[in-house]
């Protein structure tokens, strides 16, 4: 079955799927965090020179952050809105995140889309994500 083929998922099922990412990146916790991504997701951050074009190459990205001393020491959703369509569905909000580095804490306040699609077992995984500067 093609996702098209695939109910609109749930308002609270988004934001749920959503909040799980959220809350896996806000607890250092890579391995769920990533979970939640398809293999092919690809990743656009304003911070990075080049769209990541698979999950791996974040994952490597995370690795080489945390082995210079880098890690996440909050991390807030806010202003959340929620857009489904047959098959998948696309959450946009507010991340204020600060981290923790060798430098000191840095925080930041960010828009952040991810775009998601339902497997065909129903369950929501994100296969894009977006990260822009606040204004």
């Amino acid at each position: 079955m093609t996702a098209a083929g695939l109910p609109a998922p749930t308002e609270d099922d988004v934001r749920a799927s959503a909040e799980a990412i959220v809350r896996a990146f806000a607890a250092n916790d890579g391995d769920t965090y990533f979970s939640l991504f398809t293999e092919d997701a690809t990743f656009v951050f304003h911070t990075e020179p080049a769209r990541l074009d698979i999950r791996s190459a974040y994952e490597d990205l995370w690795r080489a952050w945390i082995a210079e001393g880098w890690r996440v020491a909050s991390c807030r959703s806010s202003d959340a809105r929620v857009q489904t369509f047959p098959g998948g569905a696309v959450f946009t909000h507010t991340v204020h995140t600060t981290v923790d580095t060798t430098e000191g804490p840095e925080s930041s306040i960010e828009r952040e889309t991810i775009v998601f699609r339902t497997t065909d077992a129903g369950r929501l995984v994100a296969v894009h994500e977006h990260l822009s500067p606040q204004p």
